[in-house]
């Protein structure tokens, strides 16, 4: 039993590692808001991404992936969780959103005031490819 177990933890090991390589040059940006913008609620925010295809999640294709939109919080691999989602994958909460059937936009509801943004495309598991392609943050402002 016990040999069963590790058989099948080493087999998943891949799943919850970031193992995905992305191409050099890779890059997942905002193209229709920039750093500093005020905008009116609610926002639609289009993802632009050059050097790799979008996918929906669970699509195991080479130089492919699917987009998170990360809100109000630390950049990629910083906070008290940045390690662990750079390896396990990215939670889905009110802070990471996630667009696994490969959507490329989203209008989102934001109270007025400040917000920062960072996108981040992630392998068929949720988990950012290996090196991670992510935008800079922005901050934008809802009136």
């Amino acid at each position: 039993m016990r040999g069963l177990f590790l058989a099948v933890m080493l087999a998943a090991a891949p799943a919850i590692a970031q193992d995905t390589p992305s191409p050099e040059g890779a890059r997942v940006f905002f193209a229709n808001v920039e750093d500093g913008a005020t905008v009116s609620s609610p926002v639609t925010i289009a993802f632009g991404l050059e050097g790799m295809e979008v996918a929906p999640a669970g699509t195991d294709a080479p130089n492919t992936g699917h987009h998170h939109i990360l809100v109000d919080r630390p950049p990629l691999g910083e906070g008290p969780d940045g390690a662990d989602e750079l390896t396990a994958g990215l939670p889905a909460d009110d802070n990471h959103i996630h667009f696994g059937g490969g959507q490329t936009e989203v209008t989102l509801e934001l109270a007025p005031g400040a917000h920062t943004l960072q996108l981040v495309l992630g392998d068929q598991n949720h988990v950012p490819h290996d090196p991670p392609v992510v935008s800079e943050v922005i901050t934008i402002t809802v009136e």
